[in-house]
């Protein structure tokens, strides 16, 4: 399982600095201020939780099914937070409205939160 969440944490941390040098040079040419902050938000989420999980990889204390669960709803969490705002910010580049899935933004979020929340539980109730 830290293989798998390790892997996964540097896949998003790349994806992260390539989404990131398109947002600060590619990007501004095709969308508006607003639009490009809107993104860079969406990276930087992404960012921190591929570190996040670089940190979980690398944690001993923790059983596995406790990283299952805090890895799952960070994945599944960055590609609805991050991943709905990426399309949002480029609304305006295509022709389906992508404020549609707008809701999935709250949702992405909140289960970043849940897998704090998650960790610092277990890291309560097993680090001795």
């Amino acid at each position: 399982m830290n293989r798998t969440i390790f892997i996964t944490g540097l896949i998003f941390g790349v994806l992260a600095v390539v989404l990131g040098a398109f947002g600060a040079h590619g990007l501004e040419k095709l969308v508006d201020v607003n639009a490009v902050a809107t993104f860079e938000t969406g990276v930087r989420y992404q960012m921190y939780h591929a570190l996040f999980l670089l940190v979980l990889a690398s944690v001993k204390q923790i059983p596995e099914l406790g990283k299952k669960w805090v890895f799952y709803c960070t994945v599944v969490g960055v590609l609805l937070f991050s991943f709905s705002i990426y399309l949002l910010a480029l609304n305006s580049l295509t022709s389906f409205d992508f404020r549609s899935v707008a809701f999935l933004t709250p949702i992405g979020g909140t289960l970043l939160i849940i897998g704090w929340i998650v960790l610092a539980y277990r890291a309560i109730k097993d680090f001795h």
